[in-house]
């Protein structure tokens, strides 16, 4: 089954059409979805401006994450949680949205840095956890984090909008890129 079929698939459901077509549910999720993503990203640029060295120099990391990351991880997984119901609702739109689809390799991005954060370079924080400038390994990964975020939200925000759209004539590099099934006449 290709991701397309699976959306398509999701569409039928009458659980989707419903919470699309919702007057107040719809809008509930997609307004906590936006709060969610306040919470996650305040504090989550909290402690990339420590690890970048440019704010809260005298804090030391390990106490700047103790204290953020309970706030970050709910917020990660409230916001997830209301990203899939998004999804659920419209779900052939959004898949074939190019603005998704760049959501989607950023947000993979920021994962796989996350990652790489937590295991790697958090590893040896005792060495550097006082220091008011990190090193270079931390600082690139919060900085990576901070652009990989922005991207997320600015094309999370473009979603709503149709001018990528299948159903308007795209120039041929859209219709690759949003993966576009034209009917053929």
């Amino acid at each position: 089954m290709s991701l397309l079929s699976f959306a398509e698939w999701l569409d039928t459901h009458a659980w989707s059409t419903a919470l699309h077509e919702s007057l107040y549910m719809y809008p509930w999720i997609e307004s906590t979805h936006v709060l969610t993503l306040m919470l996650f990203a305040g504090t989550l640029i909290i402690v990339d401006l420590r690890l970048l060295g440019v704010a809260f120099r005298e804090v030391p990391v390990s106490e700047m994450t103790r204290r953020m990351l309970p706030w970050t991880v709910a917020g990660f997984v409230i916001m997830v949680t209301t990203g899939v119901l998004l999804f659920y609702a419209i779900p052939v739109r959004t898949y074939q949205s190019l603005w998704f689809r760049i959501k989607v390799v950023f947000l993979v991005i920021a994962g796989i840095n996350a990652w790489w954060m937590h295991r790697k370079i958090m590893a040896n924080k005792a060495e550097w956890d006082t220091t008011p400038v990190p090193p270079r390994p931390a600082r690139s990964s919060a900085a990576l984090s901070l652009t990989s975020w922005a991207v997320v939200i600015v094309t999370g925000r473009f979603i709503a909008y149709n001018w990528f759209d299948c159903d308007r004539p795209q120039p041929d590099w859209v219709i690759l890129l949003a993966g576009c099934v034209l009917d053929e006449v």
